[in-house]
């Protein structure tokens, strides 16, 4: 199996809501089999059942967990629903992996096979006491999963909470992305060109689909060993229609094949955010954008979002990013090539369709203003141009849209809080 195929197997299993739950499954009735093989007999006698009790509370426990099952079905049915119509399906992928709710499917499958098997073992002469016992320490524990379950989702499903959660995620894969690649890449992170001189060949994506991720490490070790550089074409989030062309091979003795490097890159139906943080500010922004809606007329969710956007972009605006990497081997060779996105490519990400979308409201534009000239102030010159370029972008959409001049001064206004901060008056406006 490439690594590519376990890339993908793994991403299945943690968005599986099944696999974690069968495996509840499968120990309830192994620990079954062990309650029923160890002796009772020193039990005192308050732990002590008779046949009828226990298979009453047992038979209870089999019904009260399948109730529970549906129930947390129920709610996760409504997930789905106010995901996709309020803050965006984008999320649904991150949804599926939370462990806690798989948490809780397990430990409620378990219960039940733990005590159907139990009931097949009761006798007159013969009850699992201690199966019995550890039935009804189970329901315990299920009940307090259930309860930690509806505080988490009763919380975290409020826009804020996950624009957090998203955010969060990203600032992380990005942090750690781009120090893995800095680290690998030769001559300090210089960026080098591939030699011009060998014979180029090109390996085509077999199936279509979303680059998911690919293995840095491993494609310049297979361009050491065949003596050559790869380089990829496509950016990690691109989709690839089949028999496109995803890493050219310059060089080699002889190139590798097609799929040695094609084993090494993860194609498949949607973006993760394993190695993409530009998805998450994806999802983020469209969030912003869904409460932007006229359906949803909400732009102080938007307002909430933008806060952890403005976090991410303080994130990316220090980590030097670049739009192409080159990574060495040990002797500090360019082995790897790979295409990467620059900070303006995160920044107009971030605010462009808000922006567009936003410009009718007050709200939206003082937020944004404030965010353009808070990343002025707080990031590396390198930067700053973008920022000004956004600025004047915002600046025209005021115009453009607030034909009052009280209006426009209004919304000419940075506000951290879009409305609510202290009125300041105009005056000298940075880069803008």
């Amino acid at each position: 199996m490439s690594w590519a195929s376990r890339f993908r197997l793994l991403q299945y299993t943690k968005a599986s809501l099944w696999i974690v739950p069968l495996l509840g499954l499968l120990l309830g009735v192994l620990l079954a089999e062990w309650a029923v093989s160890v002796d009772s007999t020193g039990l005192p006698a308050g732990w002590r059942y008779s046949a009828s009790t226990a298979s009453g509370v047992l038979t209870a426990i089999v019904g009260a967990m399948i109730a529970l099952l549906g129930f947390v079905v129920t709610i996760g049915v409504l997930v789905v629903q106010q995901a996709t119509g309020t803050l965006s399906p984008r999320y649904m992928r991150l949804w599926y992996r939370d462990r806690l709710q798989k948490a809780v499917l397990a430990t409620f499958t378990g219960t039940f096979s733990f005590s159907f098997a139990l009931l097949r073992t009761i006798e007159s002469d013969s009850v699992p006491d201690i199966g019995v016992s550890m039935a009804g320490a189970a329901v315990s524990v299920s009940l307090l999963l259930l309860l930690v379950y509806l505080n988490r989702f009763t919380h975290n499903l409020r826009p804020v909470a996950i624009a957090e959660l998203v955010g969060r995620m990203g600032e992380t894969v990005l942090v750690r992305g781009e120090a893995a690649i800095l680290g690998a890449a030769p001559h300090a992170g210089e960026p080098a060109a591939p030699a011009d001189s060998g014979p180029v060949a090109y390996v085509r994506s077999e199936h279509g689909g979303v680059i998911q991720a690919f293995h840095p490490g491993r494609l310049t070790a297979l361009a050491e060993r065949h003596d050559c550089v790869l380089v990829v074409t496509r950016l990690i989030g691109d989709y690839v229609p089949p028999g496109a062309v995803v890493v050219e091979v310059h060089g080699g003795t002889p190139a590798p094949g097609p799929r040695q490097v094609t084993g090494l890159i993860a194609l498949g139906s949607e973006r993760t955010i394993e190695q993409d943080p530009a998805f998450a500010l994806r999802v983020l922004v469209d969030i912003a954008v869904r409460a932007l809606s006229p359906a949803v007329n909400d732009p102080t969710t938007a307002v909430q979002v933008l806060n952890q956007i403005e976090t991410f972009l303080h994130t990316a605006g220090r980590a030097g990013l670049r739009d192409r990497y080159v990574l060495g081997d040990r002797r500090g060779t360019p082995r790897l090539v790979v295409q990467g996105r620059d900070w303006e490519d995160y920044l107009q990400l971030a605010v462009t369709e808000i922006r567009e979308y936003g410009s009718s409201s007050v709200q939206i534009c003082r937020r944004l203003r404030s965010l353009l000239e808070g990343l002025l102030t707080a990031l590396p010159p390198g930067t700053l141009p973008a920022v000004r370029t956004e600025l004047a972008l915002l600046r025209e959409s005021v115009e453009r849209e607030y034909t009052d001049p009280a209006r426009r001064a209004l919304a000419r206004t940075p506000d951290p809080q879009g409305i609510g901060a202290r009125h300041r008056p105009d005056g000298p406006v940075r880069g803008g």
